[in-house]
């Protein structure tokens, strides 16, 4: 599993998806969570409509040719489905680690099996901070982390 609001589909998000995908492997099944557009509204920043960011998600990842299946489902709140879906494997970001941490917690709490937890490094843009939507709307930097200023 592995979630977000992915807007911009910025190359942060790509390593996290690219990863959730190397680690299901051949015959294995990634499950996107996608914040919804109520859930996602908390955000400092605006946010494109859920249609459209699922569209940006659905061209990326079959442009790869990605060997295992998917899906995308509808988050509608940090967890989503992680806490009662069986499954093996979340991955994060060293920002949203908390979140994953969380729901092994509410699973132990539920009597259900512990996750694996999958922690990619943030991608850095050429001024070594990490590339972030909030980074993109602001203008400072592009979805590939090239400095705009």
């Amino acid at each position: 599993m592995v979630g977000g609001t992915f807007d911009p589909l910025h190359d942060g998000h790509k390593r996290l998806l690219d990863r959730s995908f190397d680690l299901a492997g051949q015959g294995g099944h990634v499950v996107i969570g996608l914040t919804t557009d109520t859930f996602a509204s908390r955000k400092v920043h605006p946010i494109r409509s859920f249609a459209d960011r699922k569209s940006d998600l659905e061209a990326y990842i079959a442009s790869k040719e990605h060997a295992a299946r998917w899906n995308i489902e509808p988050l509608n709140d940090r967890f989503g489905s992680a806490v009662d879906s069986d499954f093996d494997a979340i991955v994060v970001s060293e920002e949203t680690l908390p979140v994953a941490v969380e729901i092994n917690k509410e699973r132990r709490g539920k009597g259900r099996q512990k996750v694996d937890i999958h922690q990619i490094t943030c991608v850095l843009a050429e001024d070594g901070r990490w590339i972030s939507s909030t980074r993109i709307y602001r203008g400072e930097i592009d979805i590939h982390g090239h400095v705009l200023h």
